[in-house]
């Protein structure tokens, strides 16, 4: 294999795709009274998340892939182009996801670039398209390292992200119920993803699966829809605004400014960048498991139900 290894760019590729089902899921909501919610201003918030996505990606890409191309040099193994080879990087990809996927919800650092994905109250095809325009600059991209130096060509990594990009589109949507059970145990579906961005107690902090929701099942972090307790979507604190540029930053302004509050240990400094959303040195705020903690003790009956 040699450094001219190339794959198409399948997410830019896969854009009209996008639009197309978007256009059908307003109709199937609208005509088919199908399950879902569309506002306006939302869904233009979320398309322009989307475009600074790609407009980040142009500008920045070069700083990943460029340490990629220069790790390669390093490999263990040239594993080559085969079916399954590809086949096996996009599995080994949706684990590494799993795991930065994790990672941003249990460290603020990570979180300041992907809550506004989760920044809609909205759930629908849109929403897929909320992403950051920051996640250079967390520095999680080094999570792909293992995969290149084991043999993966950095091209091919890139291009099995964008196939696992791609399937969790579909995802985000309220129009589609429940797959056949055989679906549901092995692959993330919109019913799982709903929970994912839920701000119901129970809900937080789950189903972090891209691809495959195994990895939730295997690591203790999968919690099924109830039907009994509807998801209510946002974050825990909605920060009430459709203007994009507040979307993409408000978190890393109110990290920077916890940051250099006056009086604060080293320690506590570190913590309120690298501690779990909601973490404060006074107790304040509440974490994901404090505000878990706090809801059983309002409702002890449902200690060791899913997600409490």
């Amino acid at each position: 294999m040699t450094e001219t290894v190339t794959y198409p760019d399948i997410v830019m590729l896969a854009v009209p795709v996008f639009i197309a089902v978007i256009l059908a899921e307003i109709a199937a909501i609208r005509w088919m009274k199908r399950a879902g919610r569309y506002e306006t201003r939302d869904a233009l918030t979320s398309l322009l998340m989307g475009a600074g996505n790609v407009v980040a990606g142009i500008a920045l890409g070069f700083i990943a892939y460029g340490f990629f191309t220069w790790l390669w040099q390093f490999r263990l193994f040239d594993l080559g182009t085969g079916i399954v080879v590809v086949a096996l990087c996009f599995i080994l990809d949706d684990l590494r996801y799993y795991w930065y996927h994790r990672i941003a919800h249990t460290s603020r650092w990570v979180w300041a670039e992907h809550v506004n994905h989760h920044s809609s109250q909205h759930y629908n095809l849109t929403t897929a398209l909320r992403q950051s325009w920051t996640g250079t600059f967390t520095f999680m991209w080094v999570l792909r390292a293992p995969l290149i130096l084991l043999g993966f060509h950095p091209a091919m990594v890139i291009f099995v992200g964008g196939i696992n990009l791609i399937y969790q589109f579909w995802i985000h949507t309220e129009a589609i119920n429940r797959l056949p059970r055989w679906f549901e145990a092995v692959f993330n579906t919109p019913s799982h993803h709903r929970v994912h961005h839920g701000r119901n107690p129970r809900y937080l902090d789950a189903n972090y699966a891209g691809t495959l929701i195994i990895w939730d099942r295997l690591f203790g972090t999968f919690v099924p829809e109830l039907e009994e307790e509807t998801v209510q979507y946002g974050l825990v604190h909605n920060i009430g605004t459709f203007n994009p540029i507040r979307v993409a930053f408000h978190e890393w302004i109110a990290m920077f400014r916890d940051i250099v509050r006056p009086g604060l240990t080293l320690r506590e400094r570190i913590n309120y960048a690298l501690a779990p959303p909601g973490w404060s040195h006074d107790g304040s705020r509440q974490t994901s498991r404090m505000i878990k903690q706090a809801y059983l003790r309002q409702h002890p009956e449902q200690a060791n139900t899913p997600g409490l």
